[in-house]
């Protein structure tokens, strides 16, 4: 059977030409093939599970031919971020992970690179932070937490992640929000989530602050009681918990995660990571991971997700220097 090739119509060629005029030249050519994803930190964490779930959805739907994932844990993810900075200078198909633990661990480990030498492509997801008590607690709410700090900050220990990571980012602002000094907040940092969980179950600590996942389950099974959520609104998977702000707490925080590209690369190759990115987090495969794994889909990719960053670390700066983690 022959087949015949119709010409354009003069509308149709129009259109064409006026596309062709606002694209990068190769625009419309570029693909993504191999990816290569950092994930700067230990197999089994957050931005691993992030990387992993990428690497799931770019291949079930066929958005990137392969992609492999490599671990570079250590210092908050600031030694992986110096190997992606110094070893990927204009390679169009690295990218690496990481989220707003990362922001605070450059400024604390004073890191000799940053995020402003990568290329950012978009916030992928989050997840919001928590206040829990043990269940036999006296502090029966937010308010009462509050009430404890305002009497003695240092009577009041709060159990969280690393120093100037998210949940101590979380710990000052709460400080700060209800007019207590930042630095005389008793904070102890741990190292893994599980030996923060033990601390609060034990009773070693007043409270915890963490992701609100780290708590749902504890929480159901009746060892703990989660007082506040860091969402603008209450979340489905614990309704029962009010907001920050509903307890008189004036702080809406997220623990999100990104990706992003390596430095140097064009504006074409920025264009079709975005691209690539965009399509996956619209997936069903993605969603359907987000939904497993209890993550918020805060998506934001583009001009909005820069703008979005460049005012989390300018804020993230405020708030270590008045916890006395940075000058």
């Amino acid at each position: 059977m022959a087949f015949r090739v119709r010409p354009l119509s003069r509308r149709s060629t129009l259109a064409a030409l006026a596309l062709a005029a606002v694209l990068p030249f190769g625009a419309a050519q570029a693909q993504v093939g191999d990816l290569r994803i950092i994930a700067p930190a230990a197999p089994g964490g957050g931005w691993d599970q992030t990387a992993r779930s990428m690497q799931q959805a770019l291949q079930a739907d066929k958005l990137a031919t392969n992609v492999q994932v490599m671990n570079v844990p250590g210092a908050g993810g600031t030694i992986g971020l110096a190997q992606f900075v110094n070893g990927s200078k204009g390679d169009p198909n690295a990218l690496i992970v990481g989220g707003y633990v990362m922001v605070g661990a450059i400024i604390t480990n004073k890191s000799p690179v940053d995020l402003s030498q990568v290329t950012p492509i978009a916030r992928l997801t989050g997840e919001y932070e928590a206040i829990a008590v043990p269940a036999a607690s006296p502090l029966k709410t937010a308010a009462d937490l509050v009430a404890a700090l305002k009497a003695d900050p240092q009577k009041v220990s709060w159990a969280g992640g690393s120093a100037g990571g998210t949940d101590h980012i979380t710990a000052g602002l709460i400080a700060k929000a209800v007019g207590v000094d930042p630095t005389r907040i008793n904070y102890i940092a741990f190292s893994g989530g599980g030996e923060s969980l033990a601390s609060i179950l034990g009773g070693k600590v007043t409270a915890g602050i963490s992701s609100l996942s780290e708590y749902v389950a504890q929480a159901k099974a009746g060892k703990l009681r989660i007082l506040a959520v860091s969402s603008a609104g209450r979340l489905p998977e614990a309704p029962e918990v009010p907001t920050f702000k509903e307890s008189g707490i004036d702080v809406e925080i997220q623990n999100w995660r990104m990706v992003a590209a390596a430095p140097g690369i064009t504006d074409v190759q920025k264009a079709t990571l975005t691209e690539t990115i965009d399509k996956m987090a619209a997936s069903k495969t993605w969603q359907d991971i987000l939904a497993a794994k209890g993550w918020a889909n805060t998506y934001l990719s583009g001009p909005a997700f820069q703008a979005q960053l460049a005012k989390d670390i300018a804020a993230t700066q405020v708030i270590l220097k008045e916890v006395g983690l940075s000058q």
